[in-house]
């Protein structure tokens, strides 16, 4: 199935220049949404990972239905100021600004193996500071996936490339 049939451009959104590749479309449609869902689910089946880490928003979304499939925990990385128990913070730089996301302290057991799954790679700040987050509370972040990559901003050039998957690219 071509996915990329299901990607919708928005021009200007957040901000003018800036074209946003909108999934809501590949979400909408059930065969699309679950062909992307089996061609992560069949990269990370045997990769020994104990949890799905999703990025807000839409990595929960993607995070959530993979962690489902493959038979394994989901841990939110939210947005700062959403989660109610003892959690680390990790600023980071956008390609439009900055922002800020936490994980509970206790989500995942020290040497856990991880997946860290987002809708979208662009500039790699958001993803480098959920990889340092999941670090930082001892998980071995084992792959780090996206729906789409932007390649011509190099976010994957921000990690060990070895480590990264996506299926879409720009």
């Amino acid at each position: 199935m071509d996915l990329n049939a299901f990607i919708r451009d928005v021009p200007d959104f957040p901000k003018p220049g800036i074209i946003f590749k909108d999934i809501t479309p590949l979400l909408n449609d059930p065969k699309a949404f679950a062909c992307l869902i089996d061609i992560f689910a069949d990269k990370y089946r045997n990769s020994g990972i104990s949890h799905v880490c999703g990025i807000e928003s839409r990595g929960f979304i993607i995070g959530a239905a993979l962690a489902l499939r493959l038979g394994v925990g989901f841990v939110p990385i939210r947005k700062a100021g959403k989660l109610p128990c003892r959690k680390i913070r990790r600023e980071y730089s956008l390609e439009y600004g900055t922002d800020a996301i936490e994980i509970h302290a206790d989500a995942v057991n020290k040497d856990e193996k991880v997946l860290l799954i987002d809708d979208l790679i662009a500039t790699g700040g958001t993803a480098l500071a959920a990889v340092e987050l999941l670090q930082d509370i001892g998980a071995q972040v084992v792959g780090i996936a996206f729906a789409i990559e932007l390649e011509f901003l190099k976010g994957r050039d921000r990690f060990d490339s070895s480590r990264v998957f996506s299926v879409l690219k720009y």
